[in-house]
């Protein structure tokens, strides 16, 4: 057994836990092999062995170390713990491997000079942040390995090293792997998947929503959402009844602004044949044909005091009485109202019932207003992006002066206001880059008002137009999408159009080392 691991001229075994390094293969037929005596380490790890089977859901490893011994060690003890090796001796070769396949772990040698090896980390660190680099220093170097965590490395080893030591910091690097691995995933759930997923911001408002909706979820109680026109009520409802436990049952959603009473009355509730002319046939109301799922009542402060009424029976009641029927049904559908009026506000001028306000008022959700969650502005307008890029088979991206200008912009209209300038500006655009004269008129003059206008602080103006190059523009424009994006590289990278490898490699380029200090 392996109990310490170092150079080759050092490293030791012991005889102790026979197991941990697998035993020499049966030998061909017809051949007798003697019982080998493992004399040194270069003996031992050139002795033939079965090769271990590697775990599928344990992170990939590579070895880089210019000693044979040091790689075939590390490389045995951590394909018997089940991860899939690589080895290799030198780090530009491992740099062109990170590049075909990237590994999850590298575990890379530090030697005392330091320099090329800190200069490596920082490179892998910078083209391929989601890999957990482990360094292995000698003793008397411990100065260099923090340098090298402050440059990137996420841990790091003195040889010589136990075999127990070696696997320790495979397992913390392997959980921070699949932490990393799956927040990654989450994050991207919560961006483009059905649900959650659907509901795009990542702000102090959205992440409350969040919590509060994935609680509301479970339970079967009305739901009043509240929120102005455009911040998304009908997305709110259906996320409520897909991480429902009735998510499979129908969500049937119903317009209570834009139909007659009569119309509304007899979809809601049903009717028999013969209750008015064109009834030739009885039908289910959608409280019926829910059968367990959710009804969506939006506008409900559009409802007349009559329909009102009905609505309370039929919420009290867990009933409804068909138009022209005699007789009442059961129904087993979870009711949530949205609008975008003052219930309090029309409960108090008697234009809405206070016992129906009430009934629905058991949970409340207050949705924000875009132009209070303006740090979601650039995550709305990459989805809207990516979405119009399926649809017209082109890729656009927001120039920097554009996307300045709708940060500043109040959004009346919310989240529907965004999506339709988006979509205007892609449509009038002369090219995959959207400018601020490709948005709608009311941001253009927004935009060259905020040019006019004197920033706090800033020099007065010259007649001299300052020129930039093209490279300060990019640089610029990298800065400015990874902060705003509160750091996010990876939605940067999608909302700038290009992939996350040429960002880092911009990164490199223009010097940048922590976007959020420059």
């Amino acid at each position: 057994m392996l109990t310490s691991v170092t150079s080759s001229s050092t490293m030791s075994y012991s005889p102790i836990l026979p197991h941990a390094l697998p035993g020499p293969r049966p030998a061909p037929s017809g051949v007798t092999r003697k019982p080998v005596r493992t004399a040194s380490p270069q003996d031992a790890l050139a002795a033939p062995v079965a090769t271990p089977v590697a775990d599928p859901l344990r992170p990939s490893l590579l070895v880089v170390d210019p000693d044979p011994a040091m790689r075939s060690a590390c490389s045995e003890i951590a394909s018997s713990l089940g991860y899939r090796v690589e080895t290799i001796g030198d780090a530009a070769q491992a740099q062109r491997l990170l590049e075909a396949r990237s590994a999850d772990i590298a575990l890379v040698n530090l030697p005392a000079t330091g320099g090329a090896a800190l200069d490596w980390i920082t490179e892998a660190h910078l083209l391929h942040p989601e890999i957990a680099l482990v360094v292995m220093t000698s003793s008397g170097s411990v100065h260099l390995a923090v340098e090298a965590m402050r440059r990137g490395a996420s841990d790091y080893m003195t040889k010589p090293f136990t075999v127990d030591e070696l696997s320790a910091v495979l397992e913390r690097a392997a959980e921070s792997v699949t932490v990393d691995r799956e927040n990654r995933r989450l994050r991207e759930q919560l961006r483009s998947s059905p649900g959650l997923g659907a509901m795009i911001g990542r702000s102090v408002e959205m992440e409350k929503l969040y919590r509060i909706l994935s609680k509301v979820a479970q339970s079967t109680h009305p739901v009043l959402i509240l929120g102005e026109s455009g911040t998304g009520k009908e997305l709110v409802a259906r996320t409520i009844h897909a991480y429902g436990p009735n998510s499979e049952k129908p969500f049937l959603p119903v317009d209570c602004g834009s139909l007659v009473p009569s119309l509304i009355e007899s979809e809601l509730f049903g009717y028999v044949k013969g209750a008015f002319t064109g009834a030739n046939r009885s039908r289910d109301g959608l409280f019926v044909s829910a059968e367990g799922g959710t009804v969506f009542l939006d506008e409900v402060g559009e409802l007349s005091l009559d329909l009102q009424a009905k609505l309370l029976r039929a919420l009290q009641e867990k009933e409804v009485r068909p138009v022209g029927a005699t007789h009442r049904v059961p129904i087993r559908a979870r009711i949530i109202a949205a609008t975008n009026r003052d219930l309090a506000a029309m409960v108090e001028r008697g234009t809405f019932r206070k016992d129906l306000f009430y009934r629905l008022n058991v949970v409340n959700l207050l949705l924000p207003a875009l132009r209070d969650r303006r740090e979601d502005i650039p995550l709305l307008a990459a989805h809207f992006l990516d979405h119009l890029a399926k649809s017209h088979g082109q890729r656009y991206t927001l120039n920097d002066e554009a996307l300045r200008t709708m940060m500043q912009h109040d959004w009346p209209g919310n989240i529907r206001e965004l999506e339709h300038a988006i979509e205007r500006a892609c449509a009038l655009s002369s090219g995959p880059v959207l400018q601020l004269g490709d948005l709608p008129t009311q941001l253009q003059q927004q935009g060259i008002e905020s040019h006019r206008t004197p920033q706090p602080g800033a020099a007065p103006s010259d007649s001299a137009v300052a020129v930039q190059s093209l490279a300060d523009l990019e640089r610029e424009a990298i800065l400015t999408a990874i902060r705003t994006l509160g750091g996010d590289k990876l939605m940067a990278a999608r909302l700038l159009g290009i992939g996350k490898t040429t960002l880092y490699r911009k990164l490199k380029e223009y010097g940048i080392g922590d976007p959020m200090q420059e």
